[in-house]
């Protein structure tokens, strides 16, 4: 895959977005991303990675450029500045609904799928006591989505939708989402060491 890669990725990351809750943000959706490719992709090889630099830069021009008239266009003119593929452009492009960019392949599906959902998932792990992913179950989340006050920020049908676009069972995915995000719990700090810091 010319144009980008991991350390590529993260180095561009780390310019446009200072903040820890944001970088952690594209942690998790790279991580479930990841997860998603060895399950959705036609096992062409390359996916894992292809997949995973889409998580990680979905949202690298959001805290500079917030607003639905700059983010993700502004990303997606620095990004073809830089000479990334097409590829990765345009699914970044679909992640945000008010782009017009449809969600065409899995990749796109994916991303749209996992970027809220990440977002919630994380957000219920550091409400637990013990801000530990260990004890967040499919359970624990869909109680928090019905609660509206919580998490206010995340759209639910973005959730709800995003899994029925995939066409998998939103419980399945919650779980599969879950679960891709436990081995980097620590990078998240959701492992339950901030809960023993207190």
């Amino acid at each position: 895959m010319n144009g980008i890669n991991r350390e590529a990725a993260w180095s561009l990351l780390t310019e446009f977005t200072q903040s820890e809750s944001l970088r952690k943000h594209a942690l998790a959706v790279e991580a479930c991303m990841r997860a998603c490719s060895r399950k959705y992709d036609d096992g062409s090889g390359e996916a894992e990675n292809l997949w995973g630099i889409v998580g990680l830069i979905h949202d690298f021009d959001y805290e500079r450029w917030p607003s639905l008239e700059d983010h993700p266009y502004r990303g997606n003119e620095i990004l073809t500045e830089r000479g990334c593929p097409e590829l990765i452009r345009r699914a970044i492009m679909s992640h945000a609904e008010y782009t017009g960019v449809t969600r065409d392949t899995p990749l796109e599906k994916a991303l749209f799928a996992c970027d809220e959902l990440a977002g919630f998932i994380t957000a219920v792990a550091l409400i637990k006591p013990s801000k530990s992913l260990a004890d967040v179950d499919v359970k624990s989340v869909r109680k928090r989505m019905k609660d509206k006050a919580f998490a206010r920020k995340v759209n639910r049908e973005d959730i709800v939708q995003g899994a029925a676009d995939l066409g998998v069972d939103l419980d399945e995915h919650i779980g599969f989402c879950i679960e891709a995000l436990k081995p980097i719990a620590k990078e998240l700090g959701l492992d339950g060491s901030a809960a023993k810091a207190v």
